[in-house]
């Protein structure tokens, strides 16, 4: 803090790095692999798209208004727009619940945030503001999409992807711009044929294992309707206790579909450089976690619906993070994916 009491530029950094612990065990862990200054650039950058995804997660908040919301959120992002940050914060403040969670203190304190992005490297920042005004703008459009159904209902494969580029893809896009800095140009290239698959693979696994919750919490069905009619399922029974094996299947195949992104996404960590505080580990964990995912999805789908998720032990994060605190290379990473894939990492000896 300043004399004055005013936070200083140290103090946002710090301030955003501790929030970030809140919202995302995934990109905590992410961003505790980095070095500066990618370490505060990814930090930050993350959080203003988790401003965007808490709004569009809102059940409480209608959709016109969401939308709405969403709309301006990006115009405040827009450096050539008059409107500004406090603009939003002003009109998303009286959806704010009573009891701020981690993900609703940063929608708060959005201004914060964007003070301490308006601080970043000239080069970082534009690096990322278009592909996060893409990820805003992609949500808005989803919710104006929806509106008649009062939630996000994805019925097709197409569709699940179109969303899927918007929410992930796009942060894919946002890393590579990173990297692209300090890459020779061939590289750059590789990097950009396969960051869609990275993105893409992430938020797959998010779909297929977060079901319930997205359901109960946030009024959305991401599986698509295509896929569910098939069994006879209806978006607004997905999950009833009497659909449980019928929904399972259907999480087994959007897994499955999944796994169809893992070798690009190797490939993408594979081609990463690590400059500017960029490493290794910061992606090759969250690729892990997601193979380790994977394989629970597959081997017990019903769980999705009866426990409410689907998940790796934290035992099996700490050893894959271990791991990699002992030193991986890039040839490792195809050896270390069969392994998570065929058992918990924790066990394979």
């Amino acid at each position: 803090m300043t004399a004055a009491g005013k936070p200083t530029d140290a103090d946002d950094r710090r301030w955003c790095h501790d929030a970030l612990q809140g919202t995302s065990r995934t990109f905590a862990l992410t961003v505790s692999a980095l070095d500066e200054p990618m370490a505060t650039e990814v930090c930050v950058s993350y959080l203003l798209c988790r401003v965007a995804d808490t709004v569009e997660d809102a059940g409480h908040i209608p959709d016109e208004d969401q939308a709405e919301l969403l709309t301006t959120y990006s115009r405040a992002l827009d450096p050539e727009d008059a409107t500004d940050i406090e603009a939003f914060v002003a009109a998303v403040e009286p959806w704010l619940p009573a009891d701020l969670d981690d993900d609703w203190t940063v929608v708060a304190r959005a201004d914060r945030v964007v003070r301490t992005f308006d601080g970043l490297d000239a080069t970082a920042k534009a690096a990322v503001r278009d592909p996060i005004r893409e990820l805003v703008d992609g949500m808005a459009m989803f919710v104006e999409r929806h509106t008649e159904t009062g939630g996000i209902r994805i019925e097709s494969l197409d569709e699940l992807e179109e969303y899927c580029w918007y929410v992930a893809g796009t942060v894919g896009t946002l890393v590579t711009n990173l990297l692209a800095r300090d890459a020779p140009p061939e590289r750059v290239r590789h990097l950009r044929e396969h960051d869609r698959a990275f993105g893409l693979l992430l938020q797959l696994v998010n779909v297929a294992k977060d079901v319930t919750d997205d359901y109960h919490e946030e009024n959305n069905v991401y599986l698509p309707a295509a896929w569910l009619r098939e069994h006879g399922v209806d978006q607004e029974r997905v999950c009833a206790d009497e659909n449980v094996t019928a929904v399972a299947s259907v999480v087994r195949r959007v897994a499955e579909h999944a796994t169809g992104y893992l070798d690009g996404a190797r490939t993408y960590l594979e081609a990463t450089p690590e400059t500017g505080g960029n490493t290794l580990a910061a992606w090759a964990v969250p690729y892990l976690l997601a193979v380790g995912t994977l394989r629970e999805l597959t081997d017990r789908p019903e769980d999705v619906i009866r426990e409410g998720g689907v998940k790796v032990s934290q035992a099996e994060v700490f050893a894959i993070v271990e791991q990699f605190a002992e030193g991986v290379d890039r040839e490792a990473l195809s050896a270390l994916s069969a392994k998570v894939a065929r058992q918990p990492f924790h066990r394979t000896g």
